[in-house]
């Protein structure tokens, strides 16, 4: 049997939750969509946002057969998952709880440092989500991120910089608060490009936790136990057969950049209109 897994992000930085998947399940089938009409998500209202991602979902479900969905995209995942679950017959996965499992997991002192959209970070998710694995996050938006990494920047000094400046200023109200944090967890599908910069950014004692690699990970468990035979040796799927990407708008622009998330051509991606 051959699972097929849906992914979905308002956009295209998803796809690095798609990659970390598609690594650790390669004999899976892939249905991935960017509702890239109706971005940004973070400055919708909850409201709207759990119709869009609902809507996504049941495209997923209903036309492309996903029988698992992973909600790559932090703000659908912090505002929608309920919506989500409702919407459709099928387990469903957001980032946050996965992300914050894996911190729990990985610090000894108790206190984490998030660094999100600002969506995510005023949605508080993290911080509930830690909060319930008796951890203290200390969350902080990092705005220019993600239109520096869009527009190529990840190895640029300018972008080091950036990423320098809001650390500094995290690490700062860390030590006002008399925190003492171990673990930095990348609330943003965009950050895992950024990685060696935000490593090098850090104290040696701080580990970096990408939420897109946590998210596989807890999806490979769910996915084996529940849609593959126990045992099974499942043959990998040819990348020609492997992966369906779907757009709701700017199809160029997700074929153009979706490389840089995803590793290697993202091929043609198909457009869908998912109504306004």
């Amino acid at each position: 049997m051959t699972p097929t897994i849906g992914v979905f992000d308002s956009g295209f930085g998803g796809l690095t939750v798609l990659r970390a998947l598609i690594e650790r399940m390669p004999h899976a089938q892939y249905a991935f969509l960017g509702d890239t009409a109706r971005l940004p998500y973070g400055s919708k209202s909850r409201r709207t946002i759990a119709r869009y991602a609902a809507e996504s979902a049941q495209f997923l479900v209903r036309e492309q057969g996903a029988e698992f969905l992973v909600i790559a995209c932090n703000t659908a995942s912090a505002l929608a998952l309920d919506a989500i679950q409702d919407a459709v017959p099928v387990p469903v996965l957001g980032v946050i709880e996965p992300g914050a499992q894996a911190a729990r997991d990985a610090s000894l002192t108790g206190d984490v440092l998030v660094i999100a959209t600002s969506a995510t970070v005023q949605s508080h998710a993290y911080k509930a989500a830690c909060r319930s694995r008796s951890l203290c996050a200390l969350e902080k938006a990092c705005p220019l991120l993600v239109p520096l990494v869009e527009e190529g920047w990840i190895n640029h000094h300018v972008t080091a910089e950036v990423i320098r400046i809001y650390l500094a200023e995290l690490t700062a109200d860390a030590d006002a608060r008399a925190l003492d944090p171990d673990v930095l967890v990348l609330g943003c599908t965009h950050y895992p490009l950024l990685r060696p910069l935000l490593q090098a950014a850090v104290p040696a004692n701080i580990r970096v936790i990408d939420s897109a690699q946590a998210a596989a990970e807890a999806a490979t468990h769910i996915v084996n136990g529940r849609l593959s035979l126990p045992g099974e040796e499942l043959p990998v799927v040819p990348p020609s057969a492997q992966l369906r990407c779907f757009a709701t708008d700017s199809v160029e622009k997700f074929e153009r950049l979706g490389s840089r998330f995803l590793g290697h051509p993202v091929g043609k991606v198909q457009l869908v209109d998912l109504g306004g």
